[in-house]
């Protein structure tokens, strides 16, 4: 057997060109008229349709820019908030309910980020484990015997 004698098993299929008449009918797959049949279609992200974009519906901060950098270039909107996931907030007595020794995570707690603060007494040996602390929560923590892996 020879180079030239071996012969594919699959068979070779050329991909559908669309566009160019042919095959595909006058439309070329891209359906009846609309702004997303025409040549050159595409349009911007946010772009709702001819309506001002949602940014655009927010008032505008005095003095505010839209340079990068700038913090606030709008103000909320009456109609419309911007829902984050705040970080929650914990003080140190709540960790006294929990057994000595045993290792605390913010999965532990079935929360995502926690900052702990250092309002009251740990009279327990923890470990902590993905937290964020504040300076006088960190200095209690490590007094009380407790141990911190970040």
């Amino acid at each position: 057997m020879q180079l030239n004698q071996l012969k594919s098993h699959t068979k070779r299929k050329s991909v559908k060109r669309v566009g160019r008449g042919g095959k595909r009918g006058t439309y070329s797959g891209k359906g009846t008229k609309g702004q997303k049949s025409r040549a050159g279609a595409g349009f911007k992200q946010g772009f709702r349709g001819g309506d001002n974009r949602l940014w655009q519906l927010f008032p505008k901060l005095r003095g505010a820019t839209k340079k990068p950098g700038s913090n606030r270039p709008h103000a909320k909107h009456r109609y419309f908030q911007l829902r984050h996931d705040k970080v929650k907030i914990l003080n140190l007595d709540f960790f006294n309910k929990f057994e000595d020794g045993q290792e605390i995570s913010p999965e532990f707690l079935s929360s995502k980020e926690v900052k702990i603060l250092g309002e009251g007494q740990l009279k327990k040996r923890l470990e902590f484990k993905g937290f964020k602390f504040s300076k006088s929560a960190r200095e209690k923590i490590l007094k009380s015997g407790s141990t911190i892996n970040e």
